[in-house]
This record gives C-alpha cells, sequence and structure tokens, in this order.
C-alpha cells in the first residue's frame, strides 16, 4: 500500500496544482478564446496523469490471496481469534453469626476455585475446574480438595454440542451458575443445596441443542448415587439426602447408571422458564439393595429487567425401595438415620436492581423458602412407620454491592420461622472472573 501511494502521489499533487491554476486564472466572467484554450490544455494534462495512474497501478497489483479451504482453523490463529489457553475462577470468604449461638460464629474461606479452559481447535476445548473448601485440607481439617468440572466438549454443528466426562447437571438455577456474583444472598439457597444437591456433577455423556428461538435442551447417561453410602449413625442424610450419597466420580460405582433430561426456554427477553429430570437405580449392586429409584424433578422461572428479578422455582425427589433398606437399618440401630421416600423444596425471591448504575449500585433481595428433607417414609415390614420431619421455612432478607466488575460485597439476616434455629447474620465477599 505504502508504495502505491508513493507511486501515484506525484500524479495526485500535479492534479491539485493543475486545478489550483485554473481556479487561479478563471475570471468572474467567461473570457472567451483564451479560457477555452485552458481548459482544453488543463482537459489533456488530466487525461495524462489518469493514464500514468492506470499504468502504477497494474504493476503494484498484490498477489491473489490463497484459498481459505486449503488450511484448516486452527485455535489462536487469526483465522479464529479466541486464544486457546484460558483461566478462570471464582472464590468466597464468609462471616456466618448465629443469632441463639454467637460462639459459634466463623469466618471461613469458603471456596477457592481456579478453572482452566483448553482449545484443542476450533470445535474441541477442554474445560476443568479444581476447588479448594475452606482454605486447609488435611486429615485433621475440615477442607476438601476436589475436581468440579473436568470435561471435553465437541461442537458438532452450529446448534448441537457434546460433552464428555465430568460435568455440572443442568438442573435448577444455580447448579450450572452458582459462582457468588450470580446468586442472591451470601450462602446458596436452601433448596437448591438441601433438595439439590448443589454443586452437583456427574460422570458421563451428555448433547446439547440450542435453537435460533431461544430453545435450549440437554440429555445425557451419567453416574448417579450410591445409597450404600448413607450413614445411619449421622444426620447428615437429614441435611441433604442426595448430598450424603453423591459420588462426585470418585471412584463411583457405576453398575447402575442415570439419566437426565433438561429443557430451558429464553426467546423472551429478560425470562427463563424451564425444568429437568434425573433419574436412576442408586443400588448399584451392592448387598441389602435393590430397587432404589433415585427420581430429581425440578420446574423454574426467573423474569428480570432493569428494575427487578423475580424467580420462582419448585424440586421435588423421590426414592423408591427404602423400606427394606430401613429396616434393615432399625434392626441394627437403637436410633438411625432412616432414608426418606420423598423430599422437596421451593422458593420465591425478589430483587430490586433499580439502583444499578448510579452512584450507589445497591441491590436489596428477599426470599421466602419453604422445604423438607424428609417429607415421608415407607411403610417399614415391622409396621412401625417413621413420622415425617417438619417443614422448614426460611426467609432471607439482604443486600449486595458491586463495587467493582465481578467483585461483590453481600450481607444478609436468614429468619426460620418455626423456631429461631438457624438464624443468623451472614457477611461475604464473592469475586469471578
Amino acid at each position: 500500500m505504502r508504495k502505491i501511494l508513493n507511486l501515484i502521489g506525484p500524479g495526485l499533487a500535479s492534479v491539485s496544482l493543475a486545478l489550483c491554476a485554473f481556479a487561479q486564472a478563471t475570471p468572474s466572467r467567461a473570457a472567451g478564446p483564451d479560457l477555452e484554450a485552458r481548459i482544453a490544455a488543463l482537459e489533456a494534462q488530466v487525461q495524462q496523469l489518469k493514464t500514468e495512474l492506470a499504468e502504477q497501478r497494474a504493476t503494484a497489483a498484490p498477489a491473489p490471496a490463497a484459498s481459505a479451504a486449503s488450511a484448516p482453523v486452527v485455535a489462536g490463529t487469526a483465522a479464529d481469534s479466541r486464544p486457546p489457553l484460558t483461566w478462570f475462577g471464582y472464590g468466597e470468604l464468609n462471616y456466618s453469626r448465629p443469632s441463639d449461638e454467637p460462639s459459634q460464629t466463623t469466618f471461613d474461606l469458603s471456596r477457592f476455585v481456579i478453572g482452566m479452559g483448553y482449545r484443542f481447535d476450533a470445535r474441541t476445548r477442554l474445560v476443568s475446574e479444581v476447588e479448594i473448601e475452606h482454605a486447609v485440607s488435611s486429615e485433621s481439617d475440615p477442607g476438601e480438595v476436589e475436581v468440579e468440572q473436568a470435561y471435553i466438549e465437541r461442537e458438532l454443528n452450529a446448534d448441537w454440542r457434546a460433552q464428555l466426562g465430568l460435568f455440572l447437571i443442568p438442573s435448577g438455577l444455580i447448579n450450572e451458575n452458582h459462582e457468588p456474583t450470580r446468586y442472591y444472598g451470601v450462602f446458596r439457597n436452601f433448596v437448591e443445596t438441601e433438595i439439590i444437591p448443589t454443586t452437583w456433577r456427574e460422570g458421563g455423556v451428555g448433547l446439547q441443542l440450542e435453537t435460533a428461538n431461544g430453545w435450549r435442551w440437554n440429555a445425557g447417561l451419567t453416574t448417579g448415587f450410591d445409597l450404600s453410602k448413607w450413614d445411619p449413625t449421622s444426620t447428615e442424610g437429614l441435611d441433604s439426602p442426595l448430598g450424603s450419597i453423591h459420588q462426585e466420580l470418585a471412584l463411583a460405582r457405576a453398575a447402575d447408571l442415570s439419566a437426565f433430561v433438561a429443557a430451558n426456554y429464553t426467546g423472551v427477553s429478560g425470562l427463563r422458564v424451564g425444568g429437568s429430570i434425573f433419574s436412576g437405580d442408586a443400588a448399584q449392586g451392592q448387598p441389602g439393595f435393590s430397587g432404589n429409584q433415585v427420581t430429581l424433578w425440578e420446574g423454574h422461572v426467573r423474569w428480570q429487567n432493569p428494575a427487578w428479578a423475580l424467580t420462582a422455582l419448585y424440586a421435588s425427589g423421590h426414592i423408591s425401595g427404602t423400606a427394606a433398606v430401613n429396616q434393615n437399618y432399625s434392626d441394627q440401630y437403637a436410633a438411625p438415620t432412616l432414608v426418606p421416600e420423598d423430599f422437596y423444596g421451593w422458593y420465591l425471591e425478589a430483587a430490586w436492581r433499580g439502583l444499578v448504575g448510579r452512584t450507589w449500585p445497591l441491590v436489596p433481595f428477599l426470599r421466602y423458602e419453604r422445604f423438607n428433607t424428609a417429607s415421608s417414609y415407607a411403610r417399614l415390614p415391622s409396621g412401625i412407620t417413621p413420622e415425617a420431619s417438619p417443614a422448614q421455612t426460611a426467609v432471607t432478607g439482604g443486600v449486595q454491592y458491586e463495587f467493582a466488575p465481578g467483585v461483590i460485597l453481600k450481607a444478609n439476616y436468614v429468619d426460620f420461622t418455626n423456631g429461631s434455629a438457624g438464624d443468623r447474620f451472614d457477611l461475604g465477599l464473592g469475586y469471578e472472573f
């Protein structure tokens, strides 16, 4: 290009000088034959310059570009500007003070997560996350180190994708979007932790279809739960029935696999509505367990605009074949924690976003939850059937302030309406990048 400009520059300058001379020599009125002669001379000069310019362009023409089809598109190249290696992560620092037992106040680095993605080519990538919980992991410390995701994703075409490895199950609203900047409250809500065991991942294969009109469909065949992990001597199962028998792909028993289907619609601006179902046998071929089908389904809707974010979700779970399992526990232990047959939960949430984008981008929110981790038990062969646990009702109100992109401060108070046990004040700092 610079060579071409050097070649045509003198010609353009000559044209400019000629036109300037013509303008200076032209009187306000026509001047007869003398003026006509000058015009004719200028026209001849301009025509000569045009001819020279055409010849110079022909000699400076660039070579033809190589065909785009002759070379593959490689990640990180000019044809695909996306970097092949990417890093991401999130973390949470939380302070929690129980109302009834201030001596149990804790300050905790709840999570520190580093994720890495690698794009092998334009259609194939790796997604992985490693999480450290509670800052320190050892035999005598409460922390854990775990792989939260590790899968290969292949774009089959513009609409279809396949996943193979350890990935998040598309259940609820926050299981796939569980970073602290993506939900309201210092801690994740009770329904999507105690009923839906967020963060919930399984190993297997999944397919995803995204349509142009706003539908996203997911389906897959994965590992499932292992009921033999239930501990009748602990109350852990009553905190989260499925969380206590979740395998996390750590030498996961896979004699029985599970399947899931999920659908979400976002074709209307600000609206997300959808649901999912996950089902599979949790017996895993273990002695004393048979026909223990675990089924969890949920439905959700979220609508938000610049001022409001409104959310509703309902989830319900069922474990079949628990009568024989519980009878065995009752025969072995004095007061065992039995496996529930049914459990459920739902919540309504509203957040006012009217101050976002102003001097003080504060977002107040209010959430009402009702859940029961043991709403019914199967009738035991001995005729002694446990009573259902009472449903829990929690109201959480608070505010959050995103003082930098991806960095957020949160404060809330949790009030259990059926008793003061569990009431607490929380402060949190979260980030995502």
